[in-house]
């Protein structure tokens, strides 16, 4: 008897164990529930979506572009108060930038309901259900088309960047689709992935432009020094002149002086002392003449 209640009371104990754990289970899926559902309320409202959609695609942009390469909420249309959320800066002429619009969007409700029709394995809703996803994504980037292409003053093309992955690898998979896009309304379309690839092509061209810009500077600046050193060899050439003309005078006057000395070579050096008194002059600085120079005042006189 002892037995069988002590064999009755693990057995509620294990099974009061269970429940608890079951009632435990219960609230965390209640409250997952709950934040599930307030998951789908944000993203059930369309600007939430955007701007959901627009923090994304910024954080892009901060993490491979400069601030300089990109603009936010750009007028990219001349006489138009439409402004895309983004725009990345290229060099265009005068001076003035050349935008590539870039526009995000998020088809929530026509993908969830394809995904919807795809699990459920009911065909007719899932061609009805990528038809609407079909014709959402064209009116988009028709849209985008409309409002912020412009050129000059914008790229022939923009980007419409789907924020979720597996709504551009849907649109990847519709035969068609994407060259529709690109050939009736000059849009490309990007996914979170291709994206990031794009800016970072985009990244590297910048640099390229200014590796060829500094180039440019150091060509210039090496110009201006073969200038200079074309003007100093002119310099030099004038001065070797100079030179050689001074040169050529004191030749001429070495030749002049070895003539007077030989007319003179019948004449006595007199002692410097009394030289400086006869001539009336002061050649203190001169070194004197050694004793054995003597001037004849005339041979044979």
């Amino acid at each position: 008897h002892e037995t069988l209640e002590k064999r009755l009371g693990e057995s509620f104990k294990q099974v009061s164990g269970q429940l608890e754990q079951v009632h435990k289970g219960l609230g965390e899926m209640q409250s997952l529930a709950a934040g599930v559902g307030d998951l789908k309320r944000v993203l059930s409202n369309i600007k939430t979506r955007g701007t959901l959609g627009e923090v994304q695609l910024h954080n892009l942009l901060e993490q491979i572009l400069t601030p300089d390469q990109y603009g936010v909420n750009v007028a990219t249309k001349p006489g138009s108060d439409a402004r895309v959320e983004f725009a990345v800066r290229l060099p265009g002429r005068d001076d003035r930038p050349l935008w590539l619009p870039i526009d995000a969007k998020f088809p929530q409700e026509d993908y969830l309901r394809l995904v919807e029709a795809q699990e459920q394995g009911n065909q007719a809703a899932v061609q009805e259900a990528t038809r609407q996803l079909d014709k959402t994504v064209l009116a988009m980037a028709k849209l985008i088309c409309d409002k912020y292409l412009s050129p000059p003053d914008t790229t022939d093309f923009a980007v419409m960047f789907l924020v979720n992955e597996g709504s551009y690898a849907t649109v990847l998979s519709r035969p068609g689709l994407f060259d529709a896009i690109l050939r009736d309304h000059k849009v490309i379309v990007a996914g979170p992935t291709t994206i990031a690839a794009l800016l970072s092509s985009l990244s590297l061209g910048f640099k390229t432009l200014t590796i060829e810009k500094r180039s440019s500077d150091v060509w210039r600046l090496l110009g201006a020094i073969k200038t200079e050193f074309m003007n100093f060899g002119t310099l030099l050439d004038k001065t070797r002149k100079k030179l050689d003309e001074a040169s050529s005078s004191i030749d001429s006057a070495a030749t002049r002086t070895r003539r007077i000395q030989k007319k003179m070579q019948g004449i006595e050096q007199l002692p410097t002392l009394e030289a400086n008194d006869l001539l009336g002059i002061e050649l203190a600085n001169l070194p004197e003449p050694e004793v054995t120079d003597l001037i004849w005042i005339e041979e044979g006189k």
